[in-house]
């Protein structure tokens, strides 16, 4: 699909609203998406990929299946789900077991939200890319219409009584609670933190999934951090 574009971002916004009735197909076309995103910087095959966090593979089999050794490093072996594959490690995002300089690209999809120290987190990937590697981080931003999750966008009205509401209304526990696995995290804090660091460049700064010109909300104060939707960032690791 042709990025960005209507047609791409309809696509995306459908699977998303199948997720939990289809995860499949909905995880299988963003990991091709994000593929694509990346082999706009240059081919993965051959490449050394680093999926950190990717729950149950999705990316990491999209990038084998382009060429590339990929492999996974996910914390939580209930997101890795039976039969634990050869290319999967369970490994904190803080401190993968990589020496420095090992992976071609570093991918991170929707996890930077979900920890709470995310300039460690982002050392870490700095860490284990090779000078010149790519980094692509994609999350998203807490002031989005999703940033609540599965209680968006009840989180406008404040996270205890998101949450409440949402298990009022299904009778299930939420899996996110706010400060615990879900943190407040924003566009321009994030934006000025990576342009700060002396160990990456930003190489794109835009919306994942906004139909048209992506990199320009990002550059808006105040509008970017509820109109991003879901911020993607490419980086290229510095000698």
């Amino acid at each position: 699909m042709k990025d960005p574009s209507f047609r791409r971002s309809a696509a995306l916004f459908r699977a998303f609203m199948r997720e939990q009735g289809d995860p499949a197909t909905a995880y299988t076309l963003l990991a091709r998406d994000a593929a694509d995103q990346v082999e706009r910087h240059g081919p993965v095959r051959g490449k050394v990929v680093v999926d950190i966090g990717g729950g149950d593979g999705y990316f990491t089999r999209e990038f084998r299946r382009r060429g590339a050794h990929g492999y996974l490093f996910e914390p939580d072996t209930a997101e890795i789900g039976p039969g634990k594959r050869a290319d999967t490690v369970v490994a904190d995002g803080y401190l993968l077991p990589l020496a420095d300089g090992a992976a071609d690209v570093c991918f991170s999809s929707n996890v930077l939200e979900h920890v709470a120290d995310p300039h460690t987190f982002l050392s870490e990937m700095a860490r284990v890319t090779r000078p010149g590697g790519l980094i692509y981080v994609s999350f998203t931003n807490w002031y989005s219409p999703w940033g609540g999750h599965e209680w968006a966008p009840w989180h406008y009205l404040g996270a205890e009584r998101a949450r409440s509401r949402y298990e009022r209304r299904t009778g299930r526990p939420a899996k996110h609670r706010l400060g615990d696995n879900l943190f407040r995290i924003g566009v321009g804090e994030t934006l000025r933190h990576v342009r700060s660091r002396s160990d990456v460049t930003v190489v794109s700064a835009r919306s994942r999934y906004w139909p048209v010109l992506p990199q320009l909300v990002p550059r808006i104060p105040v509008l970017r951090e509820f109109a991003t939707w879901n911020l993607l960032l490419i980086l290229r690791r510095c000698s």
